[in-house]
């Protein structure tokens, strides 16, 4: 395989992940934010939450891509409603509940950090098992080694918002 092939691999997997994890930039901003004012969850806990929750997504979804292997290449498309309805159902449970007070979300350590980013991951997990199906395993470590630099502009970035 040639470099330009690799080049591409790698700007695919950059814009995968910008693509499925721009709400987690806007998640790590007002974690940073709570981090600042309030002392938690510390940034230490940020980062290693982050990771630990994007490798769960990365690992479900490697396990969907796994057990999807014997479904036709046709029908993965129809992934993509599963987070869709995911969101009509949640928006239906808040419309129900509408005008009834609801308890604050409080993220305090590592595991609510990576349960917040786990709980994010519909959209990613639905994206990365289709694209994980078709990869060549050099190609898939490749783009999981793009991902582990991508949490971490991530990661610096939802830090960085903080300053402006």
């Amino acid at each position: 395989m040639t470099g330009g092939h690799w080049g591409g691999v790698a700007l695919a997997a950059v814009l995968l992940f910008a693509a499925t994890n721009i709400d987690d930039a806007v998640v790590l901003a007002a974690l940073n934010i709570a981090a600042r004012s309030i002392g938690a969850p510390t940034h230490r806990q940020i980062w290693a939450g982050q990771y630990l929750g994007m490798a769960l997504v990365v690992f479900v979804s490697w396990l969907a891509a796994f057990g999807l292997g014997s479904i036709p290449s046709d029908w993965l498309g129809l992934l993509g409603f599963v987070p869709l309805a995911l969101g009509i159902i949640l928006l239906l449970k808040a419309i129900r509940h509408r005008g009834r007070p609801q308890p604050p979300v409080t993220v305090a350590g590592l595991l609510s950090v990576a349960g917040a980013t786990l709980s994010g991951g519909g959209d990613n997990i639905a994206a990365y098992t289709t694209a994980f199906r078709v990869m060549s395993s050099p190609a898939l470590i490749l783009t999981l080694v793009v991902f582990a630099c991508c949490t971490a502009l991530w990661c610096a970035g939802g830090y960085a918002l903080l300053s402006h």
